[in-house]
């Protein structure tokens, strides 16, 4: 088995992914950090001239790319032993406006995406010593919001998918758990719904991504290795409230 430790992380370039590479990287990783938009990764990459951050360009729905992207990662690094499947796309739309194509697409990138990468990074995984994989959720997938319906609906099909993978692949000694992410500022939220959030929230402000960063850290290290299948909501208390 090998002890290295390499993780790849998936819709890296900005938010909650940038902050994620930051935060394992800080912890010891070697990091693979992936995203569709290249230019920006590179140019934050390169900013950071740390050999140990790898540039990765990554359509998280195309199972070639996923295969390339794994090999970039092997031959670089020697190994890859996390995987974080971050990226997603959020799409709003009342019924009776969403289309074919809006809904296929969000179950494309939120869970098509993560199914591909977990496919692609298991002979990896079954190799190396303290496997972790993290998806990331949404309160999405535990509460219904409305306007929501592609969105919601490929985040429950996630919660399923992590569920299914960790009974499947405990065995093996590779762990599979998920965070929920409640209202987090990042650049996924336009300022309307930005405000709306922070006026609804018990804490009074919207979660910040090294809050998630810090959650995904604990759960691909050696402190979680007895947990597996685990649903961690970080939403400062919205999935409290009723209505």
């Amino acid at each position: 088995m090998s002890a290295t430790k390499v993780a790849l992380i998936t819709g890296a370039a900005r938010g909650q992914g940038a902050a994620i590479v930051t935060r394992l990287r800080a912890d010891g990783f070697q990091v693979a950090a992936a995203d569709l938009r290249i230019d920006e990764l590179r140019a934050q990459v390169s900013a950071l001239a740390d050999p140990g951050v790898l540039a990765v360009e990554l359509d998280v729905t195309s199972e070639p790319l996923w295969s390339v992207a794994v090999a970039q990662v092997v031959e670089r690094f020697g190994g890859l032993s996390v995987l974080v499947n971050n990226a997603g796309v959020l799409h709003r739309a009342p019924l009776s406006e969403e289309t074919a194509e809006g809904f296929e697409s969000s179950w494309r990138f939120n869970t098509l995406g993560p199914f591909l990468g977990i496919r692609a990074v298991l002979g990896e995984l079954r190799r190396a010593e303290g496997a972790a994989i993290v998806n990331t959720c949404s309160t999405g997938a535990i509460r219904p919001f409305p306007f929501h319906a592609a969105y919601g609906s490929s985040k429950w099909a996630l919660r399923g998918l992590t569920q299914i993978a960790a009974a499947e692949l405990a065995g093996e000694g590779i762990r599979v758990n998920a965070v929920f992410p409640g209202p987090i500022d990042t650049p996924m939220l336009d300022d309307t719904a930005r405000q709306r959030l922070i006026e609804r929230s018990y804490s009074g402000r919207l979660g910040q991504p090294m809050e998630i960063a810090d959650a995904i850290a604990f759960l691909v290290s050696e402190h979680a290795a007895f947990i597996t299948g685990a649903e961690l909501v970080i939403d400062g208390g919205q999935c409290l409230r009723i209505g």
